[in-house]
């Protein structure tokens, strides 16, 4: 039996009515519509809704946190994190590595439920690929400015988000925009495996796109689908996203799973819906998820190459989660 609030919302379509839930990817070519997160580590989670409709989110009250947040990682070990990657660059084993840490919060009383929270991050954080999913134990409410997969027929569209800037900055530096541009290249050679021999292009390269707080670099990789790929086939090729992972990707799972003291989880992941041969998912960043336990978690990370400053990196896994942290309560 599945709970009563079992949903999801995204970009104005509403699903409800759970028909059944599982992770075999095969079941995703039958035309319904269903609901997907797949976990950075490849746990999925495909739900199947009877009932979409286009409306508004339901809006619901958040009583906000008020205690600091925990860090996976503590702010030395995310230094001496980011320097051993730096080692690991120079030594040739790998060119950039997105390097994450999770910060949790405890959940009581009204905020067990984050319909609440999605509803002050639509409010307070709007972003594009905004995503609510609640399937059993399962909770997410996402506010992800970042595009994964869209697909249109056999038209699909990937906008990777390599680079951060301040609201005050004006300019890109080298660092932003050589990360950028391998993640690019991953994604291409990614979406190469399941496209039409020369349909991948980079139809735009080096994007400014202005968020609360902060700028990203943004670059867009499309191509046409080989007739019959199934699902399977696309997700497997592309999964976790490059963006989230680093270059080569194989390397950098690897000094992830070493490094990183907590699974990722559906941070980091694919979040979004697929019907038939239309889709949208994003990449789960701005993330926050709760698994039926009493934790509230939250991911925030850096891309790391030769030419970062550790320290500096930490800087920017707080400016990315401040304001997100602001809006759920609490402090840093």
């Amino acid at each position: 039996m599945f709970t009563q609030g079992s949903q999801m919302w995204m970009g104005g379509i509403h699903a409800t009515n759970l028909v059944e839930v599982t992770d075999d990817a095969s079941q995703l070519d039958d035309g319904s519509f269903w609901a997907i997160s797949i976990s950075f580590e490849g746990k999925p989670t495909f739900a199947r809704f009877a009932d979409v409709t286009k409306n508004e989110f339901p809006k619901t009250t958040w009583e906000s946190l008020g205690k600091r947040w925990m860090s996976s990682l503590s702010q030395s070990e995310y230094i001496s994190y980011v320097s051993t990657i730096r080692e690991i660059i120079a030594a040739g084993g790998v060119y950039q590595v997105n390097a994450c840490r999770q910060l949790h919060h405890t959940m009581t009383g009204a905020n067990q439920s984050l319909a609440g929270l999605f509803s002050e991050l639509l409010l307070r954080n709007p972003a594009e690929f905004a995503c609510y999913l609640k399937v059993g134990d399962l909770e997410i409410a996402s506010a992800s400015p970042e595009r994964f997969l869209s697909r249109k027929g056999s038209k699909i569209l990937t906008s990777p988000i390599k680079g951060t800037i301040t609201e005050g900055e004006d300019v890109f530096g080298d660092k932003d925009k050589a990360e950028n541009l391998m993640i690019v290249d991953l994604m291409r050679n990614d979406i190469s495996r399941i496209a039409q021999e020369g349909s991948v292009e980079v139809s735009e390269l080096f994007r400014r796109e202005k968020h609360p707080g902060l700028t990203h670099l943004v670059s867009d990789v499309q191509a046409k689908i080989k007739s019959r790929t199934s699902w399977a086939q696309i997700l497997a090729a592309t999964t976790p996203p490059g963006s989230v992972s680093g270059a080569p990707k194989s390397a950098a799972l690897s000094i992830i799973a070493e490094h990183e003291v907590a699974p990722r989880g559906p941070y980091c992941g694919a979040l979004g819906w697929i019907e038939g041969d239309q889709a949208e998912l994003a990449v789960a960043i701005r993330t926050f998820w709760n698994t039926g336990d009493e934790w509230l978690r939250f991911g925030t990370g850096a891309g790391i190459t030769w030419g970062s400053q550790p320290a500096q990196e930490w800087e920017e896994t707080q400016l990315k989660a401040r304001n997100l942290i602001s809006i759920a309560g609490g402090t840093l």
